[in-house]
């Protein structure tokens, strides 16, 4: 071959990987558009602090349902929508399971547990809790009867208020938290215990903290935090105390254990601890079983009876609703037998008003946000292993697509023409895909039994009336959380 034809060769070669690698370099995909950042803030400065999801919906008017802001120096993807918070986490499931790395909920399970975990050990202790949580009765008929013997505890506490003015805000969280226990320590405390009520208080003030500006704080900027003074310190001691108490339980559980017999949460992990105690790659291990069981303590005790307080404060704005609910109930029911999860079908404005509840509450605006386990790509564009996830259910909830009045209480949202229940794919309050809440089911069917339960033995009304009730948040970040107000429970 001539040196020219070898010349002109190399330079076709040179040539084809010089367009190749240009090729290559165009089908590279951006970066979610976002809002302008500054160094070591991010977004911060225009971010609405006390309800940063406003901020999130304001900004993806302009930029997409698909966008990046910056959390300080964390970048984070806001999913905006049911359409991309569906196809993400639903049909995406796999590329959106990851747990990003929530610093508050880090540190007060040392990294440990259910929530916080990923990988093999989320797989081996979700798969665990949710078939033990089963086995135990949650969603079945062992779980309902639990839930209507807590019901007349609740009863007869409401009862012996005679009518007087009193908070429900510690009334509906001993009754919601027994339940929990029930299935995790196998007892129920009784409403005097004082030990029991310093742990709601507790459980109580966590969430408002971690809902609270000082709260986001923490998770955006931890390690400034921990070096200055202020609620987060005490927080953290009051966390250790719910871990004590946690251990405390474990210890008895140890000294009484019956292999044969397990009798709750605890006792079958003590078992499998003890069948895979010499695999090396098990998760079933002294710390996991305590911050998974400090995980479903307080996941099952605030979430839920939030709601149903936030039920009788709506139901109080709203007398004719409430009214038609217990006319609805009487029909039914009656006022002599207690409710069963089979009613739910014959009760079908009842359902709608606490499926309604529940969407207006909005209690998690925000989701617990995911991670991408590796690069992906996602609608067009890159996502970096690493980045922060935020599905905003807020958006979900009030999708104006999805809703008849996504801003208005309105339980005709979960009605049909004919005053039939109708479902509504966007109904997500507990999120989706593989990381949806392991007790949704419990959860259901605790609003649905404590709710119709109180109505049909209560109407609720508020010294000050229907229009001195203030159904706007308290903190509206990690957690919608209601203002607290005055009950009056008048027997019927």
């Amino acid at each position: 071959m001539e040196i020219s034809d070898t010349l002109l060769l190399a330079g076709l070669v040179l040539a084809l990987l010089v367009g190749l690698r240009w090729k290559r370099r165009g089908r590279r995909l951006p970066l979610p558009p976002g809002p302008p950042a500054v160094p070591v803030l991010g977004n911060l400065l225009t971010l609405d602090r006390r309800a940063p999801f406003k901020s999130f919906l304001k900004w993806s008017k302009t930029y997409g349902p698909v966008m990046m802001v910056h959390l300080g120096s964390q970048k984070a993807v806001v999913l905006v929508g049911y359409s991309v918070v569906k196809e993400a986490l639903v049909d995406h499931a796999d590329l959106f399971a990851g747990r990003a790395p929530i610093p508050f909920i880090h540190r007060a399970t040392r990294g440990y547990g259910l929530v916080i975990s990923n990988g093999e050990r989320w797989r081996q202790l979700r798969r665990f809790t949710l078939t033990t949580l089963r086995d135990f009765g949650m969603g079945r008929k062992r779980m309902e009867e639990w839930i209507q013997e807590e019901s007349k505890h609740l009863l007869d506490s409401v009862r012996d208020t005679n009518s007087a003015v009193f908070d429900p805000t510690f009334y509906m969280s001993r009754a919601v938290s027994n339940v929990i226990c029930a299935l995790v320590f196998g007892q129920r405390f009784s409403y005097d215990d004082s030990n029991f009520l310093r742990l709601l208080d507790i459980v109580f003030g966590l969430l408002r903290f971690i809902s609270s500006p000082w709260g986001q704080a923490y998770n955006i900027f931890p390690w400034l935090l921990q070096w200055i003074p202020g609620r987060q310190h005490t927080v953290f001691g009051e966390v250790d105390n719910i871990r004590n108490f946690t251990k405390e339980k474990i210890k008895t559980h140890e000294e009484t254990l019956d292999p044969n017999n397990p009798r709750d949460f605890i006792d079958c992990f003590l078992i499998r601890m003890n069948q895979v105690k010499d695999s090396p790659d098990t998760e079933f291990h002294y710390e996991n079983l305590v911050s998974t069981v400090l995980n479903l303590f307080l996941a099952g005790t605030e979430t839920t009876s939030t709601t149903i307080r936030y039920t009788l404060m709506l139901l109080i704005r709203h007398p004719d609703i409430q009214e038609k609910m217990q006319t609805e109930i009487d029909s039914v029911i009656g006022r002599e037998r207690s409710p069963l999860m089979q009613d739910r079908t014959s009760l079908p404005f009842t359902d709608a008003v606490i499926h309604e509840v529940q969407r207006f509450l909005d209690i998690v605006p925000l989701g617990l946000p995911r991670c991408t386990m590796d690069d992906m790509s996602f609608r067009g564009y890159a996502i970096p292993k690493g980045t922060v996830i935020i599905p905003l259910l807020h958006s979900v909830l009030r999708d104006q697509e999805m809703w008849e009045t996504p801003w208005t209480f309105n339980p005709k949202n979960f009605l049909d023409t004919n005053g039939n229940f109708k479902t509504n794919p966007a109904f997500l309050p507990f999120s989706a895909g593989k990381r949806s809440c392991v007790g949704e089911s419990l959860a259901r069917m605790e609003l649905f039994l404590f709710i119709v339960s109180l109505l049909q033995n209560f109407t609720f009304s508020t010294p000050g009336g229907p229009d001195s009730v203030d159904p706007t948040p308290e903190f509206s970040s990690f957690g919608n959380l209601p203002r607290k107000f005055q009950l009056i429970a008048s027997p019927r």
